[in-house]
């Protein structure tokens, strides 16, 4: 017959929008998957999560308080130290969780529907809004058991919340591709990591520290993150010192190298 449509011309065509809600479906079953094999398996499941930093922050007032009349910020020292603590476990859960997304989904990602991206989405997603529900958890709690009088500044917690979250996304995402390339890897970033934790500001402020020392510790993004939450739960508190752009600026340069090199070397990654 004269003008026959081709075989191409008969197949569908794509639905717009299909692809992202397949990416949500696809990210929400893998969310689903993580809650029951990380929390699912243990007794008391999200309850540990909560316990954990319970107990860290405990164990540092208590030790601290023997030799200090006071923190340095404040009269209470569990606040003085969840205000470090927990946006310090944030960022630390999603680096460490986000770089092991190829290998926790390696099974799943055999399926053309599921993406390196959706791995990382996925355990993003979680494991944020579990650092943030604890620390609203563990800041309320302390409020209560100690009866202290909260006057947050929303603005600065929040701000401080997603500069730790992009931090650890991003360092996250360049560890993943680190992790596929570099089999040592996860120990050189254990050496590097626990200097990281003690010169974040958890024991001190940054305007207590040596001109000298300020001039180095400033290019540690996690002592801006640390500086913000205490500008947000102190009322008194400037921070002034404080560049949320440069940190967002850290985590997102590192996010978009690591997509790029995650994209050239996933799949050599995930067949080793």
């Amino acid at each position: 017959m004269g003008g026959g449509m081709s075989d191409a011309s008969l197949s569908p065509l794509p639905r717009p929008g299909l692809r992202p809600r397949a990416t949500l479906r696809t990210v929400a079953a893998l969310m689903l998957r993580e809650m029951a094999t990380t929390y699912g398996r243990t007794p008391g499941g999200y309850l540990w999560a909560v316990v954990e930093p319970v107990g860290g922050i405990a164990m540092l007032s208590y030790a601290f308080s023997l030799f200090l009349h006071r923190p340095a910020l404040g009269a209470n020292f569990p606040l003085f130290y969840a205000t470090a603590y927990l946006p310090f476990m944030l960022y630390a859960q999603l680096a460490q969780k986000i770089g092991q997304a190829l290998q926790f989904s390696r099974p799943l990602l055999a399926y053309p529907s599921v993406t390196f991206i959706d791995a990382i989405a996925a355990r993003f997603a979680l494991n944020a809004l579990t650092q943030v529900v604890i620390f609203g958890l563990v800041v309320a709690g302390i409020h209560v058991v100690f009866g202290l009088r909260a006057e947050p500044r929303w603005e600065a917690i929040l701000t401080a919340l997603a500069m730790a979250a992009m931090l650890g996304l991003g360092i996250g995402t360049m560890t993943c591709y680190l992790r596929g390339v570099l089999p040592f890897w996860d120990t050189v970033w254990g050496i590097i990591n626990r200097p990281i934790f003690i010169v974040s500001g958890l024991f001190f402020l940054f305007e207590d520290a040596p001109p000298a020392a300020r001039g180095v510790l400033w290019w540690n993004p996690l002592i801006h993150v640390t500086g913000e939450m205490r500008r947000g739960i102190y009322p008194g508190y400037q921070a002034t010192y404080v560049s949320p752009a440069y940190v967002f600026a850290v985590g997102l340069v590192l996010l978009a190298l690591g997509l790029v090199l995650l994209k050239r070397a996933h799949r050599d990654i995930l067949n080793d």
